[in-house]
């Protein structure tokens, strides 16, 4: 079976981003996350997080980045949202709006804002303020 286009799309902008990425699908059961390197941010994205503009979120990676700030995680829910202590773990929670989106939808629009938060990091002029 082909790739359905949201992961054409995901795959896109993954390679436009300036920064190393790297997306791991953990399963429902049995699944660990990979170990975190020192000084991890994690980032969840939950319905009830706070509403980032991207210009907001460009300043809060940029801010990390210049504070040495190696690794930032970001945490997608499985079909029954995130648990307890995926939200406790997080630095912040953030939302894409109050709707639940599928996770294939959520990775799309989450590698756009990076490659539109580096590209407003860079001085690109991808990402237009209107």
């Amino acid at each position: 079976m082909g790739r359905c286009p949201e992961a054409e799309l995901i795959a896109r902008y993954e390679k436009r981003i300036g920064w190393p990425v790297q997306i791991t699908e953990i399963p429902d059961i049995g699944g660990k996350q990979p170990a975190l390197a020192p000084a991890t941010r994690i980032l969840a994205l939950d319905e009830k997080g706070d509403q980032l503009g991207s210009a907001e979120l460009a300043q809060m990676l940029s801010q990390w980045r210049d504070e040495s700030i190696r690794e930032v995680r970001f945490l997608v829910g499985a079909a029954d949202g995130l648990s307890a202590d995926e939200r406790q773990s997080a630095h912040r929670l953030i939302a894409f709006g109050r709707a639940t989106w599928p996770h294939m939808l959520v990775r799309a629009m989450l590698v756009e804002q990076l490659y539109r938060a580096t590209s407003i990091i860079a001085g690109h002029p991808y990402h237009r303020e209107g």
